[in-house]
């Protein structure tokens, strides 16, 4: 998407992060592991812990001045080697534009410069479009699945792509 710039942000920029990550809620709530709800109860200090080194990195794609997308990657303690894509989301006015792809890339390279050898996301049942788009950069399924934290019945399958440090 030309005039889009992607970021990568710190605790100072807890509000830009609050408010992108409540539009995310409030447009996908089906997408998250986290409901809107929850998030809106969050202060300052949250928000900010939320933005430290040590809970991994986020991403925000900014254009004309607004934010429009929002992706972020952590590594949990019992894999090593292996950095999760998280929170990705692009608003709708900016689907379909390389917003995403944008996103999905910045944190590839950041995990791929942390010396991660591959990188997983999680894809909700449905969520097709998604989906298509980590395909076409690279992630493959691996057929394992696990359930959907808010819907009963929901499944949500494991995504992988080989990182080359």
């Amino acid at each position: 998407m030309i005039g889009v710039e992607i970021s990568r942000l710190e605790p100072d920029d807890w509000k830009l992060f609050r408010d992108v990550r409540l539009a995310a809620l409030a447009d996908a709530p089906g997408a998250f592991g986290a409901t809107l709800e929850q998030e809106l109860g969050y202060d300052e200090a949250r928000w900010r812990e939320r933005l430290r080194p040590e809970n991994g990195v986020r991403f925000a794609a900014v254009a004309a001045g607004r934010a429009v997308g929002l992706a972020g990657a952590w590594v949990t303690g019992d894999r090593s080697g292996v950095a999760e894509l998280v929170s990705m989301w692009v608003d709708p006015a900016a689907r379909g534009t390389g917003t995403a792809a944008l996103l999905v890339e910045r944190v590839v390279g950041w995990a791929a410069a942390q010396g991660h050898r591959e990188i997983r996301l999680w894809v909700v049942d449905g969520n097709d479009r998604a989906a298509g788009l980590y395909r076409r950069l690279g992630f493959s399924a691996t057929g394992e699945t696990q359930p959907y934290p808010n819907a009963a019945g929901v499944l949500e399958h494991l995504m992988v792509r080989p990182l080359q440090p």
